[in-house]
Formats: structure tokens, sequence, C-alpha cells
């Protein structure tokens, strides 16, 4: 078998089934738990910051100042790179999201679970597929605005 595989890992540690491996076993979900928030926070950020940006230039766009710029457009493309970076921030957290919770619940990590082997699902996946559908409205709305 192939070293660094999750069947393997599982393999690479001795699972004893004692109430200080469960609640490691709880702490650590609750971790990955923790870091998905963190991760659709951030996301939520860039794609707010990313629409904010835009707005401004949107609005400041008919003024001396702004039509002076040398490079007025950057804004406009600051504004379209949050967004995006926002976005695929979701993206990729919700598939590590997925991996992480794959392994937990692999091998002889299932005993130490403490349930039956039928994985806990959270509303994690449906806000981060909000959060994508949210950040694709606003970049393409972005985008048809920029013409």
């Amino acid at each position: 078998m192939v070293e660094g595989t999750s069947a393997d890992a599982a393999g690479r540690f001795e699972v004893r089934t004692t109430a200080e491996s469960h609640f490691a076993w709880l702490r650590t979900r609750l971790a990955v738990e923790r870091t998905m928030m963190a991760y659709l926070r951030t996301s939520a950020s860039l794609i707010g910051f990313g629409f904010g940006i835009f707005q401004l230039a949107y609005q400041k766009q008919g003024t001396p100042e702004f039509s002076s710029a040398r490079f007025p457009e950057a804004a406009w493309y600051l504004g379209l790179a949050l967004i995006g970076c926002g976005v695929l921030a979701a993206v990729f957290s919700a598939l590590e999201y997925r991996w992480l919770l794959r392994y937990l619940w692999s091998g002889g990590y299932v005993v130490i679970a403490g349930t039956d082997s039928r994985q806990r699902n959270t509303p994690m996946y449906a806000v981060s597929f909000v959060l994508v559908l949210v950040g694709l409205f606003a970049f393409f709305a972005v985008l048809m605005r920029m013409g």
C-alpha cells in the first residue's frame, strides 16, 4: 500500500477506545468546524471588500478626480480580484473540509467517534454553497458593469 493514503494513515496509529481518545476526536472535529468557519468568514470579507471597492469606484466614476487618475479601472480590477479570491477560498475550503471529515470518519477512527458509522452533517456545506453563489453573482454583476 502506498504510504500517505487514508487507509494507511488510519493504520499508522494504534486506536484505543477510551474516553480520552473519544474527547480528543471530538476536539479535532470541532477544530475542523472552527477552521471552516474562519475560511468562510475570510471568504465573505474578501467578497464584501471587493464589492465595496467596486461600488466606491462606480459612484466616483464621473468625478474629475477619478477620471484624471492614471489607471481609473484599477479599482474595478481590484474589486474583481478580491471577489474572485473570496469565491475560490470558499470552494477550496469546502473541498478541504470534506477531505478532513472523510479522514476523521475513516478506518479505526469511527470506533472512537462514539456514534454509529453515519457521518453527522453540519450546515457548513449549505453556507459555503450560498456564499459561492453570492460571490459568483457579485463577480458577474461587477463584470457586466465594467463594460
